[in-house]
């Protein structure tokens, strides 16, 4: 997501938004090069034939601007808006003129994102257009030719194209950005500058803020259980390797990771140099040969095998086949009937919450802490309550302080059941920011403002050492930042 951007008073998050349009088009510029010229002469068919062979800029569609090797459309303008209101945004009062910076601001840091040689993996964003898709389908009902009507395409394979081309722009600027402000650090003086430069009457107010710490119990699988799936993936190894049959039509009938099941178990591209799966899951994909469909093995998730299609340098381009065991019914009430003992010990005083957490607790991320949360989201131990999960929301705001919830029943996606109890250990209510107690969240915000800073200190410099052009049609418009170059 841009940290800001100037042009325009709302936030877009490049890789949630997909402008269904033309947006990309990459076009090599001759040094001092005129590209938009609003007055010129209509040539006939045959000559704009030839003018393709001596690369003369024609303009097709209006081109509203150049960004290095980017054109971008008047279309692009319309589509942008029409694009941000399909996703909830709201563009009120926004005009072209923002718009248009919006969109160049994403083609300055793409084009730099090919002048650094940032690399942005086919394979990768393939994966990204599949999901998407596969989300798309969902509201049509699983019918492609409704999702072709819809947004006016005459085949799936150009409507693949287009979205990749998109993705792709999308992804350079992302990571261009992300580049841009890898190293950026901050140390404790700057933040306590940052926080001493705020007016008194100005600071900022925190909300209400509670700690929360939980002891889970899941229900344990047999040995013979795992056997099954064991043996049940061994045999469609055999059947894939021995008898011919379809690695992905295996997935697509059988696998439980219903996302990559739908695509016949594509995960897409692995790189050794960039870990993106669970370590034993990466270990098995590393060792195949091209080809190769690995014996079954475990990780957190399951079990899972592995078919290796493709070695691309450090890139491994992997399928998969995961399968959950079942857990018996005799589990399910043991580990309930296990955690409702630990409970009623708590409340009785016989052991801390804390202890017991560290005693029984089957989730290891949080039973060394004796059981306390922590927030994903500023890696403390405090949950603002206004913005805090809603499952989790609902099964604590009723807790009074130190009071231990009855056992809970939970299930994740893959139908795995679980038990736990929550215990509200700490509340800090609605108070101005404070130096010592919040730290860590004036920390991220003068973090973040030396971002921002960083960035426009770069987009600056930037705009004035990469061929830019604006068309006649938007030479009045009011920029935040220099595109006219004045």
């Amino acid at each position: 997501m841009l940290l800001k951007i100037n042009n325009l008073k709302f936030t877009i998050n490049l890789r949630d938004i997909l402008i269904l349009g033309i947006t990309l088009f990459t076009f090599n510029l001759m040094p001092g090069q005129e590209i938009i010229e609003e007055k010129k002469e209509e040539k006939s068919a045959s000559k704009a034939a030839d003018s393709v062979n001596s690369f003369k800029a024609r303009k097709v569609d209006g081109v509203a601007a150049v960004v290095g090797d980017f054109i971008l459309l008047d279309s692009d303008i319309p589509r942008e808006r029409a694009q941000i209101t399909a996703a909830g945004g709201s563009v009120d009062g926004v005009t072209d003129c923002q718009l248009l910076g919006v969109l160049l601001e994403k083609k300055l840091y793409a084009h730099h994102a090919i002048q650094d040689s940032i690399n942005v993996p086919d394979a990768e964003i393939r994966q990204q257009v599949d999901y998407q898709i596969q989300q798309f389908l969902q509201s049509t009902g699983g019918s492609m030719e409704k999702l072709l009507e819809f947004y006016k395409k005459d085949d799936e394979q150009s409507f693949r194209d287009e979205m990749f081309e998109i993705n792709k722009s999308n992804e350079l600027a992302r990571r261009m950005q992300a580049k841009v402000v890898e190293e950026v650090e901050i140390t404790p003086e700057e933040v306590r500058t940052f926080f001493n430069k705020i007016p008194k009457d100005q600071r900022p107010t925190f909300g209400t803020e509670l700690k929360v710490a939980q002891i889970v119990a899941e229900p344990k699988v047999t040995e013979e259980e795992k056997q099954k799936v064991i043996d049940r993936l061994k045999q469609f190894k055999v059947d894939v390797v021995e008898n011919g049959a379809s690695f992905r039509s295996k997935a697509v009938l059988y696998s439980d990771d219903k996302n990559s099941g739908r695509l016949g178990g594509r995960l897409g591209a692995l790189n050794r140099n960039k870990p993106r799966m669970v370590k034993e899951f990466r270990e098995v994909a590393f060792q195949l040969k091209e080809g190769e469909v690995s014996d079954p093995f475990e990780t957190e998730y399951g079990f899972h095998i592995i078919y290796l299609e493709k070695i691309r340098g450090q890139e491994y381009d992997v399928s998969h086949i995961l399968l959950f065991p079942k857990v018996s019914t005799s589990a399910i009430k043991e580990a309930k009937e296990r955690l409702d003992k630990v409970r009623q010990r708590i409340v009785d005083g016989d052991i801390s919450f804390a202890d017991a957490a560290r005693e029984i607790s089957d989730e290891k991320e949080t039973r060394g802490d004796g059981g306390q949360l922590i927030n994903p989201q500023t890696q403390d131990y405090n949950f603002e309550l206004t913005r805090m999960d809603t499952e989790l929301y609902a099964q604590i705001q009723n807790l009074k302080e130190d009071e231990v919830s009855l056992v809970l029943t939970e299930q994740d996606r893959s139908g795995n059941i679980k038990f736990k109890i929550l215990r509200v250990t700490d509340r800090i209510e609605d108070h101005e920011a404070d130096y010592a107690k919040d730290y860590l969240k004036i920390k991220e915000l003068a973090l973040n403002e030396k971002k921002v800073n960083t960035i426009e200190k770069w987009q600056t410099e930037k705009i004035l050492d990469t061929y830019i052009k604006i068309s006649e049609s938007y030479k009045d418009c009011e920029f935040s930042s220099n595109w006219l170059k004045k």
